[in-house]
């Protein structure tokens, strides 16, 4: 019986027909793999790399926490809402054995490893700020712990207190940052976040002049009476006015009320314009907006006129540039009462960090206005300004398009240079994803689907359902949830994201 042989008569190695078998191996192999990426539509996509992060899941009425990458940290076994104030460090505010019927409760904070820390305290507690359109968020870094029923601030970074726990209670200034009020005997102070006393207890209120807290802060005293005091310490304004308004004018101007007049006082004590307009809203490059029997102008702090008290409304842009309004429309004029953009728009704001102006129109859509005054944009949906990256998300003839700050129109994989899958849209109107290469990395066949958000998860719609794909275009999540009460459509695995942005959570529930 014959045996096929590798070897020569001399049983030697035959390169000819090993190097041969191995090519044919190879060929069919490759072969096999270019079929099946054809039916998949899968590439050698790498994955994103992404950084890790901690969120609160809700599912069957339990809460619990997951991390960027969709693992589950925390395992969903809490009754109440699980705070994580800053998403990049893993600690989580657990709250329990809630009272509702008089309002007392438990804290406590566990790590990754579910292991409880700073069990020293009492309590411990994230402390809560909101914005000026109220939206919730929370001190990063620092924590309200207590110890002897006394409250005092801690720094998460090293663990130790920067403000001792001997306050009867501690709360976050409303709107700004780093600023902190503290109470004692019914009085109120000011501290920031490294333990700094900025204002004794001695007030019986205390507010933010703006949001940023080096414009300073409003004192109330006994008498009712209201004065400033500056981030350094310093007293801006005695403590005599009977009001004095949250705005900060520019060249330290100030807007105060004395009695029954309203005026602007600078911080050398020096008036104007007092008693002779009904209000005075802002101060801006030394120019007054001013309000008399419900309409609004402009003048300069000597009282010259600049704009004619006669628009509903008026705010200041930039530069010379006024937003006003008449008879219910938006428009833009200069300090010559020059119209720069015709009062036509349902409204307009000014992207001061982005340098545009947003108009809307009548059917929801946005035009989009530089400085020259020239309309870059028109009739286009707004999704995304993103400041820190410096690009605009419009929607615009039913497709999203990318712009940096100059209006120059940008691809998703100039702007989005992390991602590694980008949405496509093929002429039956169907989308999917291609790599950076533009190969097909998920096949044509969704109605809807969104760009890879930064966790890796791109979210996609099939007959009205949303679900899910990875960064290498895998299937994450079949087209599981209808969402159609959700403003943002985002994935982390089976997990998206909660109707209520303001809580930002993660769910598998519709």
């Amino acid at each position: 019986m014959s045996r096929g042989k590798r070897y020569d008569g001399e049983q030697k190695l035959n390169l000819k027909k090993v190097f041969a078998v191995i090519i044919a191996f190879a060929v069919i192999i490759m072969f096999i793999i270019g079929i099946n990426k054809l039916f998949t539509g899968e590439s050698n996509t790498q994955e994103k790399t992404v950084a890790l992060e901690y969120f609160p899941i809700y599912t069957e009425g339990k809460w619990g926490v997951i991390d960027s990458r969709g693992n589950t940290i925390v395992t969903p076994e809490y009754d109440e809402y699980i705070v994580i104030p800053d998403s990049t460090q893993p600690i989580f505010i657990c709250t329990y054995d809630v009272n509702y019927e008089d309002g007392t409760y438990k804290t406590k904070a566990i790590n990754e490893n579910n292991e409880q820390i700073y069990s020293e305290y009492e309590q411990v507690e994230a402390l809560e700020n909101y914005d000026e359109s109220n939206n919730l968020w929370y001190t990063k870094s620092i924590l309200k712990v207590m110890k002897d029923g006394k409250y005092g601030l801690l720094n998460t970074n090293n663990g130790s207190l920067v403000v001792n726990c001997e306050y009867d209670s501690i709360e976050a200034l409303k709107g700004v940052e780093n600023s902190f009020i503290t109470e004692v005997d019914n009085k109120y102070g000011l501290v920031d976040n490294i333990g700094t006393v900025i204002i004794e207890n001695n007030y019986e209120n205390i507010l933010p002049l703006t949001d940023k807290y080096e414009d300073g802060f409003i004192v109330e005293s006994e008498d009712g009476k209201y004065g400033l005091i500056g981030y350094s310490k310093q007293e801006i304004l005695d403590t005599t006015y009977d009001e004095i308004k949250q705005v900060n004018g520019d060249n330290g101007y100030y807007i105060v009320q004395e009695g029954q007049d309203i005026e602007i006082i600078n911080s050398e004590g020096n008036k104007y314009l007092a008693g002779e307009y009904d209000d005075i809203i802002s101060v801006n490059s030394g120019n007054a907006i001013i309000e008399n029997n419900n309409q609004f102008g402009i003048v300069n702090i000597d009282g010259t006129e600049v704009i004619e008290t006669k628009y509903d409304s008026i705010s200041y842009a930039t530069g010379n540039n006024y937003i006003v309004e008449d008879n219910n429309k938006f428009g833009v004029v200069n300090t010559n009462d020059e119209s720069l953009i015709d009062i036509k728009y349902e409204n307009i704001t000014y992207r001061s960090a982005a340098g545009f102006y947003e108009a809307t129109n009548e059917d929801y859509t946005s035009d989009l206005i530089d400085t020259n005054m020239d309309v870059k944009l028109s009739g286009v949906i707004v999704s995304e300004v993103n400041e820190s990256d410096g690009y605009i998300k419009v929607r615009q003839d039913d497709d999203y398009k990318y712009y940096n700050f100059r209006f120059e129109e940008k691809t998703a994989k100039e702007i989005l240079s992390g991602n590694t899958i980008f949405l496509s849209k093929n002429e039956e109107g169907k989308y999917g994803f291609v790599d950076r290469n533009g190969n097909v990395v998920v096949n044509y066949i969704y109605d809807d689907a969104t760009e890879q958000n930064d966790y890796g998860y791109a979210s996609v719609k099939l007959n009205g359902l949303w679900g899910a794909v990875d960064s290498r275009g895998n299937v994450a999540l079949e087209p599981t949830y209808s969402l159609e009460d959700n403003v943002l459509i985002e994935f982390i695995g089976k997990w998206h994201l909660g109707e209520d942005l303001n809580l930002y959570y993660f769910t598998d529930e519709n």
